[in-house]
């Protein structure tokens, strides 16, 4: 028996498209007009290693029971009380309407798991539905696009926990010995099988000197043994842990990625495909350069989907056994990552060879400090001091004499870190500002070269007076 997901909502939140979505197939009908689902309906979906039955029910309405909405109704209640866990869509660009509100004081009394899903917010126009969504009541929402594929790997995250049967354990995934998703990427031949090969200290992965070997992402469990642990520090009674010096980690190796218009094998498409997917799943990305060839503007297009994506991320320089004048070689590279990469400077960047095995301990020392900042989250006492030194520090612009209020900060999210300002005339703020804080965030809060997001909004704090 496959644990179930029931798809909740409104209609025309695009549950249908959800569905298919997970099922892999065009089972459900999709159309504009709100109300084509009426039977609720089942399908075998799969989410990366997670596979469960899935429930696509009707949209939800109050009506009388006797009533054809109000029998799709108890059909869509039936379905609740039968799963594992409740995926409650909402429409993010129509925002929260009295519907929605009621569904989630029904789903409320429910004992089924519920995960709140904001869909169809690709694009800024979902943000406003976003942050109204917190007040429904079930905690940070998960936002996707059903349509486009956007957010699967924020939902994974979300269902894991309440899935039986997938291969990845429902562990704490903020605690510091949670497994680490590690995905190694870069451009063909780069050595990429041939260093997770080192790291295992086996022939697991074929290699040679063609480009293209690898075709799947190979996912491959390890455990490294950290040569240099970090002291734990001590509980409340004074009482010190031995250091950890096994931490487990997921290797994924991929495919060569290649620039887009020299990719015309259908294969090789599916490839890059693959290896994108890769690093949606992944918490750290190393990106692995060619030291006898350099920095190309496809390694910064790879850096740049990195960053863009979320993940926390490493350069590697491989080949540095073989690297002449490597020095120069490494200044040369720092500049033009600098430059190339000017959303996020000052990314990890390590000299390694998967031939002799010179900096990989390091490498993936600095993959766990990544990802240790990645997940990390700041009380909003201590945020809110930050603010108000860095705004004393350095206060706003008054465009046409008006000055903008920025009233208070909260932290909406981690991996990655994500927060949100609140005041008034927030869309007048330019965007050098927005990068003062940026830049102060990382440097002051240690979230280091991880990409942090923040956005405005245009609300008061209830508390607060003008």
């Amino acid at each position: 028996m496959l644990p179930t997901v029931a798809i909740i909502g409104r209609p025309n939140v695009g549950k249908s498209t959800l569905f298919n979505r997970l099922v892999g197939k065009k089972l459900a009908l999709v159309d504009d007009m709100p109300g084509v689902t009426r039977d609720r309906r089942e399908g075998e979906g799969r989410l990366y290693d997670l596979e469960f039955k899935v429930i696509d029910t009707a949209g939800y309405e109050d009506e009388d029971p006797q009533s054809l909405p109000g029998r799709m109704r108890m059909q869509t209640e039936r379905a609740v009380a039968e799963a594992q866990v409740a995926l409650f869509l909402i429409d993010g660009r129509a925002g929260v309407n009295p519907l929605d509100e009621e569904i989630a004081r029904w789903l409320r009394s429910s004992a089924t798991p519920v995960v709140l899903v904001v869909n169809k917010a690709e694009g800024k126009q979902a943000n406003d539905g976003i942050m109204e969504s917190y007040a429904l009541g079930f905690g940070e929402p998960i936002a996707i696009s059903g349509e486009h594929g956007e957010g699967m790997a924020d939902l994974f995250q979300a269902l894991l926990p309440h899935i039986d049967g997938g291969k990845f354990e429902p562990a704490d995934i903020d605690a510091p010995d949670a497994i680490l998703k590690l995905a190694i990427v870069g451009r063909p031949n780069a050595g990429k099988s041939t260093l997770i090969n080192k790291l295992l200290g086996e022939n697991r992965l074929i290699t040679g000197p063609e480009a293209g070997i690898t075709r799947d992402s190979i996912a491959v469990d390890w455990i490294w043994r950290d040569p240099d642990p970090k002291m734990p520090e001590p509980d409340e009674e004074g009482n010190v842990a031995e250091p950890m010096t096994e931490r487990r980690v997921r290797l994924i190796d991929t495919a060569g990625m290649r620039k887009r218009a020299k990719v015309q094998d259908k294969l090789e498409k599916l490839s890059v495909a693959d290896a994108r997917h890769a690093i949606d799943f992944a918490e750290v990305v190393v990106l692995l350069l060619d030291a006898t060839k350099g920095l190309e503007a496809q390694d910064l297009k790879i850096a740049d989907h990195v960053i863009k994506e979320g993940r926390a991320l490493i350069i590697a320089i491989n080949k540095w056994d073989v690297a002449e004048n490597g020095s120069a070689l490494f200044q040369g590279i720092r500049a033009a990552l600098n430059d190339g990469l000017s959303q996020l400077k000052g990314v990890p960047m390590i000299a390694v060879s998967a031939f002799t095995g010179k900096g990989l301990d390091q490498m993936i020392s600095a993959a766990f400090d990544a990802r240790e900042a990645w997940t990390r989250r700041v009380s909003t006492g201590v945020l809110n001091r930050w603010f108000e030194a860095a705004i004393a520090a350095n206060p706003p612009p008054a465009p046409g004499g008006k000055r903008i209020k920025l009233r208070y900060m909260t932290q909406a999210n981690n991996r990655p870190p994500a927060f949100v300002i609140f005041g008034t005339r927030v869309d007048q703020l330019p965007d050098s500002y927005t990068r003062y804080l940026l830049n102060g965030i990382r440097r002051d809060l240690d979230f280091g070269a991880v990409p942090v997001r923040i956005n405005l909004r245009a609300r008061s704090n209830p508390f607060a007076k003008d």
